[in-house]
């Protein structure tokens, strides 16, 4: 995809972006002579909304994927009556805005111009559901509405919204948390009512943190594109994934009131709680002699794993992931399932097989796998909490929720070994530093999604990268998408060396006076602009050295201007301080001093 115009027109604004804040990604001038892949670069102090721009994007996507799915859950749908705050397509946050963007479309719409991509307007006004046009019909002039249904819309709206933020965002994540929490609950129906569940989640929304992280990286590792990975090797030193367990906790004690969940339709409203459990083959009854009250537990990953019966017919997840699993073993006292991978060229295309690597050109198959698995660890959230989270737009929504103890998890990974380069033994990944995890969070989710038509949104992604892991990530990012071109990315930065490898068009610099946000482009060639030029020029700063250096190079221009001997003078400077522009100045006027005294 590709964005073109972006505006708010909801008259509350949107966080920090006031209404009718708007900006034009790309004119036509701009879409002709673009070539390949180049993220957009949003650059400018703290609170200058920056990062805001990101967040609209994300929240506006979330809306729009919420109106096209099938599976929502009741705590989430709005009913007049019994749930009247519930989602409604014309309500929003923000609650009005156009969005315009070039996309390629699965099914052939009549379209002109734009290498057969449809460009899309998207108009949502205050307490109205938002419309689809057509600005490029091949038979019709102007905007064309669209009747949208959720076939069509999959296919227009981008295969992915994919986010990371290293600064733990919460206005960034919160859409995407939400989101899981759908997801959660449509697997809960299907295994509720014993429906049919593909495997993956319907909604297209996937936030990377700590507990995706080492699902990504796991599918980057198995997956040999040895050219992808030459990148993880230079920087971080990965030779090789050489041990990984995975951890699966079958079963969960639930309360009877979740029991009637499972309840199926057409039986007996009057029916039992212990019929219900006889009629679910999910379900059993704790043994329990200690306890007063009946005691209940679901096998929570029932329909990710095959039993006898069904593995003929019946391939989940679960069933794959022990093909692949060098040996595994069930602990019965805890229903717990330990499958442990001794990674070889055996593995990897077992998994290769098992998870579709070369039909998709990407392990995406086994992330999908591993994403179900990871968003069922949010069991333990009550509905009463589901449901106001699902309307909070509260920033403190996730601290609600409970956290897991590590043995109570549905999936874990544990004992992830990896050989790394000048390392005699395998090495834990969690002994790795913050810029290597980082690093390794950003350049994953860039390869694991390259072949997909996404939009991606980076929130200082390069906070704890070294001075040459900074100059060279817009490197990786585009080594990352070699081959492919139909992704859109935005990232915001407060270094320059993300905006010296990009081209003017591509960098958004953000200013906020008088609670005014606007974004402009630099005035300047940046592709190739020093660091000095690009500190100066977008983010206002004309030292070049700390403040606390210039403070004492500001002391000793005093001690100059008050007579002081200029001789030892600098030869203190000369002594105390290091090279900088700065310092070659004040030597340059003291010995300039000297000479006209002289």
């Amino acid at each position: 995809m590709k964005l073109l115009h972006l505006k708010i027109t909801d008259p509350k604004g949107f966080r920090s972006l006031q209404a009718g804040f708007e900006y034009q990604f790309r004119s036509d001038w701009d879409l002709q002579e673009e070539q390949g892949f180049a993220p957009f670069v949003c650059a400018g102090p703290n609170g200058s909304g920056k990062s805001n721009l990101l967040e609209v994007l994300a929240a506006i996507f979330y809306h729009l994927e919420c109106m096209y799915l099938e599976n929502l859950p009741d705590s989430f749908r709005n009913d007049e009556e019994t749930n009247p705050r519930g989602f409604r397509s014309e309500k929003a946050i923000p609650d009005g805005f156009e969005i315009e963007y070039l996309i390629h479309p699965q099914d052939a719409l009549k379209t002109k111009g734009h290498n057969g991509q449809a460009q899309l307007r998207v108009t949502k006004k205050p307490g109205e559901a938002p419309k689809w046009f057509l600005l490029n019909h091949e038979e019709q002039e102007g905007a064309v509405e669209l009747t949208i249904g959720q076939t069509l819309a999959r296919q227009l709206l981008p295969d992915y919204i994919l986010a990371y933020s290293s600064g733990e965002n919460e206005i960034l994540s919160l859409p995407f948390f939400k989101m899981r929490f759908v997801q959660f609950d449509e697997y809960w129906q299907a295994l509720a009512q014993q429906l049919p569940y593909p495997g993956r989640p319907e909604s297209r929304m996937v936030y990377l943190d700590s507990g995706f992280s080492q699902a990504i990286l796991l599918c980057i590792l198995l997956f040999r594109d040895e050219d992808s990975l030459e990148q993880l090797r230079k920087d971080v030193g990965i030779e090789a994934l050489k041990e990984f367990r995975i951890i699966v906790k079958r079963t969960i004690e639930i309360r009877a009131e979740h029991v009637l969940d499972f309840q199926q339709s057409g039986m007996p409203a009057f029916e039992s709680i212990y019929e219900v459990v006889d009629d679910h083959p999910a379900l059993e009854v704790v043994d329990d002699e200690t306890s007063l009250e009946a005691k209940f537990k679901v096998n929570l990953v029932k329909l990710l794993e095959a039993d006898e019966k069904s593995a003929s017919k019946f391939d989940p997840v679960i069933t794959r992931l022990k093909r692949c699993a060098t040996c595994w073993f069930d602990d019965e006292a805890t229903d717990t399932l330990y499958l442990d991978y001794f990674v070889n060229d055996a593995t990897k295309q077992a998994f290769r097989e098992n998870f579709d690597f070369e039909v998709n050109c990407s392990p995406i198959a086994l992330f999908h796998a591993l994403q179900v698995l990871l968003t069922l660890n949010l069991y333990s959230a009550s509905s009463s909490l589901k449901r106001d989270l699902y309307q909070s737009d509260s920033l403190y929504v996730s601290e609600t929720v409970p956290t897991l103890a590590s043995d109570e998890r549905i999936i874990r990974f544990k004992d992830f070994w990896l050989k790394k380069k000048g390392v005699a033994k395998p090495v834990l990944l969690k002994s790795f530093s913050d810029g290597e995890h980082q690093l390794l969070h950003t350049l994953g989710l860039c390869l694991l999604f390259k072949h997909t038509n996404s939009l991606f949104l980076l929130d200082e992604p390069e906070t704890h990268f070294n001075p040459d892991w900074r100059a060279n990530f817009a490197t990786h990012l585009h080594q990352s998408f070699a081959g492919a071109g139909d992704q859109e990315m935005l990232v915001t930065t407060h270094t320059p060396f993300l905006i010296s490898d990009s081209r003017p068009e591509k960098v958004l610099v953000f200013d906020k006076t008088d609670d005014v946000v606007s974004v402009s482009r630099p005035d300047y060639n940046t592709l190739g602009a020093s660091i000095n030029k690009i500190t100066m020029a977008t983010f206002g700063k004309r030292e070049t050295i700390g403040a606390r250096a210039q403070a004492i190079l500001e002391g000793m221009r005093q001690r100059f201007e008050q007579g002081e001997d200029k001789e030892k003078l600098v030869t203190e400077i000369e002594r105390d301080l290091g090279d900088s522009v700065e310092k070659a100045l004040l030597i340059k006027t003291i010995l300039d001093a000297t000479e006209s005294q002289g």
